[in-house]
């Protein structure tokens, strides 16, 4: 609490599923609430910025809305509310533990499915639950939802997670995003950006479907169709061959090139690939050959162009663009995904339990909770129905794929849901048991980032509100409730971080805390993969080794570029839907407050000006969208930035904001993408018409 009445700065970080997890100063007020919430002038990624949603964090902690007692339901699933007692703690508890007991007794440990996800990217509070599941044999969770197809795309030719330093923008002469949109997700990104193009005249070359914010801000859009990236990767390498822009040296010293792929590269020319993406061949060529003459190129490679079928195959053709000009040579030069494959030295077994893992228990893909829920043999196997859910962090109601077949699970009588949250969200309404949970303010934890190379660690900055409780006491207090145990189980969240930096090789986790983060960046050499790439050969790989990385990988093309495998346009379903993420939103995250509400509004579809004149649909009129999964209304946006036949629908709103109560995720299939899995958001064809 703040001593003499006035208010203090203390720092924690961003726990958001955000690539910057941004480093922040937070004021304390003498009422022991938060202030304003400042991104830390002191690191150097942060560099003080801090995104508006984040800004207005109080907003959030100190919502008149937060969970802060348990809730027992009493009445009809998916009411809200109104629907629900408040219980005491031990009352609570004991009910949870109570109903997935009686579960496991009846079909067996694997008719409990623990569901959680990205709604704080804290190890320990996160991942805490994965000590939970494994301890007691619960099914598995294949996490697919957000990373497993870029995962597999970057990792199939570099080898491992890790890039280029974001810092390194600095010395860059062009930054290509690609997939990406930083000004409504990663704001930090065009910190750096304008550092560089105002210090040494950087182009920005946004590559996207529809015109976004960062695509406003670029000296090129390269406004191509959702799914099609892989084949202008391809035109832009026909270009860089035919034109002398590779670096043959480079090839052959770190790279597995051969004729083959000398031909196959020689055949996706940018006629070719102007058909395909919708973009004219002198886009394509212009850009090519900027990017081939230029050698200080950062490729800052988002995660939007991989949600898709075909999106594994995407990355990995993006990624051979580097390799072929030899960027990776030269400061500011070469690719960024993600590097959270840097922090593997640290030992996450006592946090997830990972010495209790049996990996004989089956595994169930987050991505397909719809299919799951409602039987479908293909995921369920031999095994137990799912009959008993406990979530954290995730709010799969809303945020997963086929929605009404979610809808459809979450309503059946004989399936028991306990959910731990911070409000009543729609997956929390369908709850047996309501647990209040605390924000990032209110525990302590660690965090890594992908978008830099920062790792840092945090405690408590204010007292937990009300009657909330963190995931990690949650769930200790629910294992000794089930008999369980585990060492991780008797401590405290602290101990937990301090053994776990014991384990590593860490310096002591008091005095990280006290130096607020820990930078992992790599020397130069390494960095730029100039010792070798992290393939046991030590090259990049033109041609991965798709087979080994998923039961899918069989599917997956020998050779980069264009894979026409994703939802094509029919006469049946004409246009393409891309569900981008809404500025004000983070996920679900932000959508019960205010400021972000009101500032996002009501979901709209973004439709061309000829389609809408097609349509006789008029700017803030009513359509509806289908397909096969089901049907959505909600209001027109006319909207020029986009071609003709893509369709944008900026979310994720909260399915009772839309007209009929369902929301943008019904149209959206659960099919795994190859080769491992990962939901297809960005992939959808779909009808549209006026509406009545």
């Amino acid at each position: 609490m703040p001593l003499d009445n006035k208010a203090v700065i203390r720092q924690t970080a961003c726990p958001h599923d955000c690539p910057s997890v941004c480093a922040l100063d937070v004021e304390v007020l003498p009422d022991g609430k938060i202030g304003k919430v400042k991104g830390a002038k002191s690191n150097s990624y942060t560099l003080g910025v801090v995104c508006a949603k984040v800004a207005r964090y109080s907003e959030r902690v100190h919502h008149p809305d937060r969970l802060l007692k348990p809730l027992r339901r009493v009445g009809e699933k998916g009411v809200g509310i109104s629907a629900f007692e408040e219980i005491s703690w031990d009352e609570a508890l004991d009910a949870a533990a109570d109903g997935l007991l009686k579960a496991e007794e009846k079909y067996g440990a694997e008719t409990v499915w623990p569901h959680f996800f990205a709604g704080t990217m804290g190890w320990v509070q996160r991942d805490g639950i994965e000590r939970l599941r494994h301890a007691k044999k619960y099914s598995r969770q294949h996490s697919s939802i957000c990373t497993a197809l870029p995962d597999a795309g970057w990792n199939a030719g570099i080898g491992d997670k890790r890039g280029l330093d974001p810092r390194e923008m600095a010395s860059s002469d062009l930054i290509v995003m690609w997939g990406g949109n930083p000004v409504a997700t990663q704001v930090n990104v065009m910190t750096h950006i304008a550092k560089a193009r105002k210090e040494r005249g950087a182009k920005l070359v946004v590559v996207d479907p529809y015109r976004t914010g960062t695509a406003e801000a670029a000296d090129i859009h390269l406004q191509l169709k959702p799914g099609t990236d892989g084949a202008l990767a391809a035109a832009i390498g026909h270009v860089l061959l035919r034109d002398g822009l590779c670096d043959l040296g480079y090839l052959s010293r770190y790279t597995d090139w051969d004729g083959e792929l000398e031909e196959h590269y020689s055949t996706c020319s940018s006629v070719w690939a102007a058909e395909i993406t919708g973009l004219s061949v002198d886009e394509i060529e212009s850009f090519a050959k900027l990017y081939g003459q230029t050698k200080r190129s950062f490729l800052r490679l988002g995660y939007g162009f991989t949600r898709s079928r075909n999106g594994a195959a995407n990355m990995q053709a993006a990624t051979c663009l580097p390799a072929l000009t030899g960027a990776w040579q030269y400061e500011g030069g070469g690719a960024l995904y993600s590097n959270t494959g840097m922090y593997s030295n640290i030992d996450k077994t006592l946090i997830a339990g990972l010495d209790v893992l049996d990996k004989s228990v089956r595994l169930l893909d987050q991505s397909r909770i719809g299919p799951i829920l409602t039987g479908d043999k293909q995921d369920l196997g031999d095994g137990p129905p799912i009959t008993a859910l406990f979530i954290q962090n995730t709010n799969p109601v809303v945020v997963s794929p086929e929605s009404n077949k979610v809808h459809e699970g979450f309503m059946r009588d004989d399936l028991f849901v306990v959910v731990h949250e911070q409000f009543m969200t729609e997956t929390a309404a369908m709850a047996d048991i309501v647990l209040p949970a605390t924000t990032s303010m209110e525990h302590d934890d660690i965090y890594s980032s992908g978008g830099h190379t920062h790792f840092h660690v945090t405690q408590k900055i204010i007292d937990p509100i009300g009657g909330c409780r963190s995931n990690h006491d949650v769930n200790s207090a629910l294992a000794k409730r089930l008999g369980v145990e585990h060492q991780g189980f008797d401590m405290s969240a602290w101990q937990v971080i301090e053994e776990t930096f014991k384990r590593s090789g860490l310096k002591d986790a008091n005095q990280v805390c006290e130096d607020r983060w820990i930078d992992y960046a790599l020397p130069f050499e390494e960095a730029h993969f100039l010792n070798g790439f992290p393939h046991p050969d030590g090259r990049f790989r033109f041609k991965p080794d798709w087979p080994s990385m998923g039961p899918l990988g069989h599917k997956m093309p020998r050779l980069p570029g264009y894979f026409d495998y994703y939802d094509q346009k029919s006469e049946r379903h004409p246009y393409r839907l891309v569900t981008a993420p809404a500025r004000q939103f983070l996920n679900t995250s932000f959508t019960e407050t205010k400021g972000s509400m009101s500032r996002e509004g009501r979901p709209q579809a973004k439709i061309h000006p000829d389609l809408a004149a097609d349509l006789g649909v008029g700017d803030g009129e009513m359509v509806v969208l289908g397909n096969d999964q089901g049907q959505v209304r909600l209001h027109a946006e006319v909207f020029s930035g986009l071609q003709k036949d893509t369709i944008v629908v900026e979310s994720i709103f909260p399915n009772h904001k839309f007209i009929d109560g369902m929301g943008i995720n019904a149209l959206i299939s659960a099919e795994a993408a190859p080769p491992n899995g990962g939901a297809v958001f960005h992939d959808t064809a779909v009808w549209i018409k006026k509406s009545n």
